[in-house]
Order: C-alpha cells, then sequence, then structure tokens
C-alpha cells in the first residue's frame, strides 16, 4: 500500500487560559467542563458557521502545534503501562491531529465561546463538526470495549487530570 502526502489548512484559532503545556491543561475537556475558551474563525470561513448555532457541542478537529515529537509508544497519562499510540490519547501522534467534543455556548460574528477546552492558546483549528448522538454516541445495546481505558477509568470517575510539566506532557514522568 502506497502512503499519500496531504496538508491541512487552518480555518481559524483556539483561545484558551493555557499559554503552555505546565498551565494544568486538562487531558480531556469533558473532565473539564468547566474550562472555557473562544473560537476565531477566520474571514473567508464565516460562511461555514451557518446553523451552527443549533448544536449545542460540535467537535473540533485542531494540530498539536506545540509539538515536533512522535511516538509510536509511550505511557498514558492515566496509567503506567507503556501502550501503542494508537490506543492512547497524546499528541505526539505521525500527524498530530487532536480531536475534542466542546460545548458550544455562542456563536458571534465568527467567535464561538466554548467550554471544556484542553488545548493551549493559539491552537490552530483545521475543521468543526457538529456532535450528534445518533452519529456519534455508541447506542446502550452495543457492546463497548474500553481496551486497558477501564481500568484507570473506573479508577478516576470523572476526576480533573491535568498535564503540569513538560516532562509528564512528554510522558517521561509518572502523573
Amino acid at each position: 500500500m502506497k502512503s499519500c502526502n496531504f496538508s491541512l489548512r487552518p480555518i481559524g484559532v483556539i483561545r484558551t487560559p493555557f499559554n503552555g503545556v505546565d498551565d494544568q491543561v486538562p487531558i480531556q475537556g469533558r473532565l473539564s467542563p468547566e474550562t472555557q475558551g473562544e473560537i476565531h474563525i477566520y474571514p473567508e470561513f464565516i460562511d461555514g458557521l451557518k446553523d451552527i448555532e443549533g448544536f449545542s457541542h460540535i467537535i473540533l478537529f485542531y494540530i498539536f502545534h506545540k509539538t515536533a515529537v512522535m511516538k509510536l509508544r509511550a505511557r498514558p497519562y492515566m496509567d503506567s503501562v507503556i501502550r501503542g499510540i494508537f490506543s492512547i490519547r497524546s499528541p505526539h501522534r505521525p500527524n498530530r491531529i487532536g480531536m475534542t467534543i466542546v460545548q458550544l455556548l455562542t456563536v458571534d460574528d465568527g467567535v464561538l465561546k466554548i467550554s471544556g477546552v484542553d488545548m493551549v492558546d493559539g491552537t490552530p483549528l483545521v475543521d468543526i463538526k457538529p456532535y450528534n448522538p445518533r452519529f456519534d454516541g455508541v447506542e446502550k445495546n452495543e457492546p463497548i470495549r474500553t481496551g486497558w481505558m477501564k481500568k484507570p477509568v473506573e479508577k478516576d470517575g470523572n476526576r480533573r487530570i491535568t498535564i503540569n510539566s513538560r516532562k509528564q506532557w512528554l510522558h517521561e514522568q509518572d502523573t
């Protein structure tokens, strides 16, 4: 199989209260619903926001712009075992693409106020999709497996877990 090259063009920028990885950035926005931010859509893409205000939640796709590190194995923030990068939620991925579901609070002239942010200030936004539980959620009668994450999630529940240092962010120190 032949791989292909591609490029992504930011459609806006995500503004958050986190200036860097040592500012107690949550590891998952859903565990920090009170943390608010803004999305500033570039003028040429504002027309694409038509009808977005009707959604309570949106899915953001963005670039982890603060890392040039790529790892195929790393220790997850909520575990002590080294795992494959595609089974964890590390920013140090081959294509550095991040995804977060956030609550959409308001939309005003290309600025979206959101809550549940888990990215650093200035993060380049590459796409937005509306969240719809019918498409994006898993039905209760469908079998769900959470692999190695079952134990850490049961242990930590909905506790807010944050990154406190660059070493921790790089998976080089216990949490």
